[in-house]
């Protein structure tokens, strides 16, 4: 990690990683292609996401030895009630995606980890979160999380305007939703920065965030220590999840 003041304040903290056997308690459609599943169990007891974009692995059985691993962010988790949300996006022909689509209360599901988290602090003067449908649920955490005494930039893009969410913050909220990578990196461009100290956080597929991210830091003159930029997925690709860094 960089010795430069930004990052020095964000940590990186490891966890056990641990097989889950979770039940799925209730279900939510929150738009025509996202649906909200919450699952419970007593193996929720010791269960830490300790940073808005953890990732943990939903296992499936499959046809082959092993089973089909994809990542998911945890949507929310509730200690107390034992009870964590994941969020799915349903309209992918996926194994994971079809699951989710048909999913029913009563039905059971194997998830491990996370195995690290990321925590970047909220009391930066201003964020700034870019991303597709991919990052849609890490970026409503991050607005739940955000105080009053910052300000939030928010840029998403998502295929259909019919996936389109109520998205509010503590924060003072500046929205821009887009239909592809083109409006988005214009959107960015556009954006005027507020002063003081901030961090840039963009999630998406890979080739998109790698052209962000040069904007980013070319353009728009963020310190490459003061963003994270992640491929969640990748054209073409399965299970591509990475950090994008020099």
């Amino acid at each position: 990690m960089s010795s430069s003041p930004v990052a020095s304040r964000v940590q990186r903290v490891r966890h056990e990683i641990k097989r889950r056997e979770l039940v799925l308690a209730r279900v939510h459609t929150i738009s025509p292609h996202f649906r909200r599943l919450t699952f419970t169990g007593d193996d929720l007891a010791d269960f830490v996401s300790a940073s808005f974009d953890d990732h943990l692995k939903v296992l499936l059985d499959a046809d082959g030895p092993e089973p089909v691993r994809r990542d998911f962010t945890p949507r929310r988790f509730d200690a107390a009630a034992r009870e964590l949300d994941i969020e799915f996006a349903v309209q992918h022909t996926g194994p994971v995606a079809q699951w989710a689509a048909q999913a029913q209360v009563g039905q059971r599901l194997t998830v491990a980890g996370p195995r690290g988290s990321f925590i970047v602090p909220t009391d930066f003067d201003w964020h700034l979160l870019v991303g597709d449908e991919s990052a849609l649920p890490a970026i409503h955490r991050r607005l739940d999380e955000l105080p009053s005494t910052t300000r939030v930039s928010v840029v998403v893009q998502l295929n259909d305007p019919a996936d389109r969410r109520a998205l509010a913050s503590a924060a003072r909220l500046d929205l821009t939703w887009t239909a592809d990578a083109t409006q988005t990196r214009a959107a960015v461009r556009a954006l005027g920065l507020p002063p003081g100290e901030g961090y840039a956080w963009a999630a998406g597929e890979a080739s998109e965030m790698a052209a962000l991210r040069r904007l980013l830091v070319e353009e728009k003159g963020i310190d490459r220590h003061a963003m994270r930029v992640a491929a969640y997925w990748k054209r073409g690709a399965s299970a591509h999840h990475e950090p994008l860094e020099d």
